[in-house]
């Protein structure tokens, strides 16, 4: 099979809302009228980003929802995406699998794929991804103001325990592994929540490398700090009652660096004005999507960590670095 056969019969679909897609130099899309492009890209490496052994149709589910997470974050609707597939090999059933998991997240929030490149080389999947929002109305990392609350989608800390429990750094039951590793292989892009924060939130961005680190970058945009309960952003971890459990494997500080620091969560963290709390629920509920108020943003400059009394916890928690 050569390379174009290869891409007309596992990613070569009808174009539904692009006005061109894949077959030529280029596709061409057209955003509704007040509506501004959302652009983001993400790449996924084998041994870097997932195990070589994975189930492909979760990697190829992954390989979508890491940038529609960042959609999410944007408050964009997604419109569609391209793909850059680099294969040591053409093993028809792996492709299979992984363009099916690929399409069925795609499918579930109207995203097609509308271009891309195939070649051959070590395992390496980068995804473009297209939204839309109203013009204005996109969620910045630079909005956040002294006063505003700090939120967290979902939970976080889960995909972290399931990488360490599979590089065998963590026992783990296999009811709980597997639970955790759902969570790591197959994240949830919170697009619906984003969205509906438009006009309430102050500032957005998606869990991919740690709370705090992402968190951090948000603070460097708004120039502003934080103040984080760690009393309450333990039980992000806890929300689950089986992950609640671990805590009887780990110390409460190896629990809490997988919340603050742990990675690939891909949650939304979010700031928000004391007044739209009711917003915030509301927007919550319509989404489906639990959020945590966990915080709230300061004026000096800093990331500090308190306890149920305000008292500073101590201990640094470092975030995901590609280069470390």
């Amino acid at each position: 099979m050569g390379e174009f056969d290869l891409i007309a019969r596992y990613f070569k679909r009808p174009a539904k809302r692009a006005v061109l897609g894949i077959g030529d130099d280029c596709a061409l899309l057209q955003p509704a009228d007040g509506m501004q492009l959302a652009v983001s890209t993400d790449m996924l490496v084998e041994g870097r980003h997932f195990f070589p052994d994975v189930d492909p149709f979760t990697l190829g589910h992954k390989a979508l929802a890491v940038n529609l997470s960042d959609l999410a974050a944007c408050g964009a609707q997604p419109l569609a995406f391209t793909l850059a597939l680099a294969l040591p090999r053409i093993d028809e059933a792996w492709l299979a699998a992984f363009s099916r998991g690929l399409f069925a997240l795609a499918d579930a929030h109207d995203c097609e794929l509308v271009g891309g490149d195939t070649t051959q080389g070590p395992l390496n999947i980068c995804i473009t991804v297209f939204g839309e929002v109203p013009r204005g109305q996109a969620l910045l990392r630079s909005g956040a103001c002294v006063g505003d609350d700090v939120y967290v989608s979902g939970t976080l800390g889960e995909a972290r325990l399931a990488l360490d429990a599979l590089r065998e750094h963590a026992p783990l039951p296999d009811e709980l592994l597997a639970l955790a590793r759902t969570r790591l292989e197959q994240p949830t892009p919170r697009v619906a929540l984003g969205q509906g924060l438009r006009g309430i939130a102050t500032s957005a961005i998606d869990v991919s490398d740690g709370l705090l680190g992402d968190l951090g970058h948000i603070l460097k945009a708004s120039g502003v700090g934080v103040r984080i309960d760690t009393s309450v952003a333990i039980n992000l971890i806890a929300t689950s009652a089986q992950i609640a459990r671990a805590e009887r494997l780990f110390s409460y500080e190896k629990m809490l660096g997988y919340v603050l620091a742990g990675g690939d969560d891909y949650e939304l963290a979010f700031t928000a004005p004391v007044s739209a709390r009711a917003a915030v629920q509301a927007a919550a509920l319509q989404a489906q999507t639990a959020v945590t108020r966990i915080g709230v943003i300061e004026h000096p400059p800093g990331l500090r960590l308190v306890d149920a009394s305000g008292n500073a916890v101590p201990g640094r928690y470092a975030s995901f670095d590609h280069f470390a």
